[in-house]
């Protein structure tokens, strides 16, 4: 039996097949478009009508795809970008008429779970960790270990959010840079306080911009051959700040960057650096399975 998930994000929609045997899952196929649904969405908290068009396009590349594979079990899910948007049930509606596709609006306890599942399955965690996924829209935070998780929480300040409101110079200046991290510390102080007590020393970042660290950092990796891999700390700070200080041409011509996070890598930066920093983590670690593949694990 072929079985899929779809992932539509605030920045990307993804989409993975994987055919399910008695044992085992093996993916047989995985794509990702950067449709950029939250472009603007913090002005009139809409998805605009160009974003609109991207996604339904995309979704009906997907439906070929879909019935090309013969899928016959699939789940779409919807984060930050739809479920905060105006129109984002009108969103969901159109793409029912026009794909047949059904998506579920999932909440942040919901995403952040599946987030977990999807980490837990790439065997990153070993001891007390913080999961992170950067989102376009929202960012989720779990604390765990091998055994399960203790707190888990999603926040608004995803990638985009955080560009859309404070990333007004360029390179941004100091003073741009300074009222972001007001803004993380007025909303992760709960993080904070309840991962201070935690104790955990590993910081997990779940796919998307951690991925574009590890490539950067080391181009001979392949993160589409690995579940998981350890990115240097010392050299992940050497990267973000060369990320932060640099301009967007500068920025666009890093091998490894890709023209979706040539921007929202310093907001990504930012919120990596304030929850290193803030909770004394010593290791990171990549998990490049993340809400996709915890989508596909219950699907299983």
């Amino acid at each position: 039996m072929k079985i899929a998930a779809i992932d539509l994000g605030t920045n990307t929609f993804h989409l993975i097949i994987a055919e399910q045997a008695e044992s085992e899952m093996k993916i047989i196929y995985k794509t990702n478009k950067p449709i950029k649904l939250g472009e603007d969405i913090t002005k009139e908290n809409k998805i605009i009508p160009t974003a609109f068009e991207r996604g339904i396009n995309c979704l009906k590349e997907f439906k070929a795809t879909l019935d090309q594979y013969g899928v016959t079990k699939i789940r779409a899910v919807a984060t930050s970008g739809v479920r905060s948007a105006s129109n984002g049930k009108d969103f969901i509606d159109t793409v029912k008429e026009e794909t047949g596709i059904l998506i579920d609006i999932i909440d942040g306890e919901e995403e952040a779970n599946l987030i977990y599942e999807g980490v837990k399955y790439s065997g990153a965690i070993q001891g007390k960790s913080l999961i992170m996924d950067i989102g376009g829209g929202s960012t989720e935070f779990i604390f765990c270990d091998k055994k399960g998780f203790y707190w888990k929480k999603s926040f608004d300040i995803g990638a985009a959010r955080l560009m859309q409101k404070f990333f007004k110079s360029d390179p941004i200046s100091l003073e741009d840079q300074e009222q972001i991290k007001i803004h993380l510390k007025e909303n992760l102080a709960e993080l904070i306080e309840f991962g201070k007590d935690f104790g955990a020393t590993t910081l997990i970042g779940s796919a998307g911009a951690f991925e574009t660290y590890a490539e950067v950092i080391d181009p001979a990796i392949n993160i589409h051959e690995i579940p998981n891999s350890l990115i240097d700390i010392d050299a992940y700070h050497q990267l973000s700040k060369k990320l932060i200080g640099s301009s967007h041409q500068e920025r666009s011509e890093i091998p490894n960057l890709i023209p979706l996070r040539v921007d929202m890598i310093v907001m990504a930066s930012m919120i990596t650096d304030y929850v290193l920093a803030e909770l004394n983590l010593k290791t990171i670690i990549l998990s490049t399975y993340d809400l996709k593949m915890g989508v596909l694990q219950k699907l299983y």
